[in-house]
């Protein structure tokens, strides 16, 4: 169809460039179609900070009353803000406005069951199929769905995170910790000065203001920290944190200026559980060896899923996971809900800081090491992904594979990992060794491959 020319549409909703493949007709036509699998009933609707936000929320509205549906408005809040409340039994579902990593001219629909939880394929294929069809319910006159503005969402957010039996909030409190917080502009300027603030932290607030401006590439990986590392230094902080603009991935710089990697966000989480109650870990196929690691000191077992959220938190709720997450940042901690929630990793994060006793720069240390080198080639919206890393699966089948997602190749020491992207148009290339040399060099192998096969240079 027509107008699903230059979206990206997958388990993690549907993403496109605002005007080029995303616009008000298609975002209503998802909502209609969301509206009518889910409605009628009370469907829970938050944003980021997007400059054209509010142009997609009003779409999204639209679809969604048209259905007989009743908006909760949270109006600007994190994604797992949204997800917490749409868990409450009153509401129907869910929708969040946001392109979470991607650039600023990007937006998207992340789309929830009503347990919370992302779609899972079957949810999303049907929902899908309805928006294709037309299959839409319409409401009469009468039965017209209201906006109904919320305005508790982020403090009982907050709330639930301080009543977690795992955290000794007196102890944190008395640490005093001073923290540096990038806010990338995004809706983190709306959740974390309180959720600091009750921790008892002194904070440095960099990119506050949510304007949806963002003043950085806005995926929390190293090269776009720089600031953030500078700001560290200059106040002789204790750490620095970063979030993306939606507030599902966090990042750490130490008390050095040094960034530690979106990687050891979760690692540092998962020490933090399983000191205190061992159980098993899921993590996609991209993270970290260091949890594989850490789950061995335990004696736990850890399930490996493919990427997206929907697959680590459906495998977590399986397997009564204690910790799970994935390796960008994204901590899932089942005791609070399902999904990827940075202010609960930085909960926890203190939380290992006052455990430990020394400072973080010294706790990552004593941490399982190794160096992980992540890149990604472009691909224009018409060329198949997932058929260019079939065609290179072939050329290594006889090395040793795991095809949990993608192509990944195991090797004694590490491994890389070669994927379509779910949330943009190109190819990710992903290596982890002990020595950041090899690691560099077997990305540099791939990415060669894959641009030999068509893609890109």
């Amino acid at each position: 169809m027509a107008e699903f020319k230059n979206l990206m549409i997958s388990v993690s909703g549907v993403r496109g460039l605002v005007g080029d493949g995303l616009t008000p007709e298609v975002v209503m036509r998802f909502a209609l179609a969301y509206g009518s699998e889910y409605g009628p009933g009370k469907i829970v609707v938050g944003r980021d900070s997007r400059v054209t936000g509010n142009m997609v929320k009003y779409a999204v509205w639209s679809g969604l009353m048209a259905a007989g549906c009743d908006v909760i408005d949270i109006d600007i809040a994190p994604t797992p803000t949204t997800e917490l409340l749409t868990e409450k039994q009153e509401h129907a579902g869910g929708i969040i406005i946001t392109a979470s990593h991607n650039p600023k001219e990007w937006n998207a629909l992340k789309l929830l069951a009503p347990d919370g939880l992302f779609l899972d394929s079957v949810q999303a294929d049907r929902l899908l199929a309805r928006v294709k069809n037309s299959d839409f319910h319409f409401a009469t006159w009468d039965r017209m769905g209201r906006i109904l503005p919320y305005s508790n969402a982020i403090a009982e957010h907050v709330d639930a995170i301080l009543k977690l039996a795992m955290l000794d909030i007196p102890a944190i409190r008395r640490r005093q910790f001073t923290v540096v917080a990038d806010c990338c502009n995004g809706a983190g300027g709306v959740i974390l000065p309180l959720l600091l603030e009750k921790l008892g932290c002194r904070v440095i607030f960099l990119n506050q203001e949510p304007t949806g401006l963002f003043p950085r590439s806005p995926e929390p990986i190293p090269e776009n920290l720089g600031d953030l590392c500078e700001a560290v230094r200059l106040y002789q902080a204790d750490l620095g944190i970063a979030v993306d603009p939606d507030v599902d991935r966090l990042a750490i710089v130490s008390d050095r200026g040094l960034p530690l990697g979106e990687e050891y966000t979760l690692v540092i989480a998962a020490q933090v559980i399983l000191r205190k109650t061992p159980g098993p870990v899921v993590i996609n196929a991209s993270t970290t060896r260091a949890i594989e690691d850490l789950a061995d000191l335990y004696q736990v077992p850890v399930f490996r899923t493919p990427v997206g959220e929907i697959h680590v938190a459906s495998r977590a709720r399986q397997v009564g996971a204690v910790i799970a997450g994935e390796g960008n940042g994204g901590v899932i901690y089942p005791e609070l809900h399902l999904g990827r929630d940075a202010p609960v990793g930085i909960a926890l994060l203190l939380q290992a800081c006052v455990n430990h006793g020394g400072t973080l720069s010294h706790l990552h240390r004593e941490l399982p090491q190794y160096t992980m080198i992540k890149d990604k080639v472009p691909l224009s919206f018409d060329t198949n992904a997932k058929e260019l890393v079939k065609n290179l699966e072939k050329r290594h089948s006889d090395e040793k594979l795991d095809r949990t997602d993608g192509l990944k190749v195991v090797y004694d020491n590490g491994w890389v990992h070669i994927r379509a992207s779910n949330t943009e148009p190109l190819i990710r290339i992903i290596a982890e060794m002990p020595v950041r040399q090899a690691a560099e060099q077997l990305v540099q192998k791939f990415k060669s491959e894959i641009q030999e096969m068509g893609a890109p240079k």
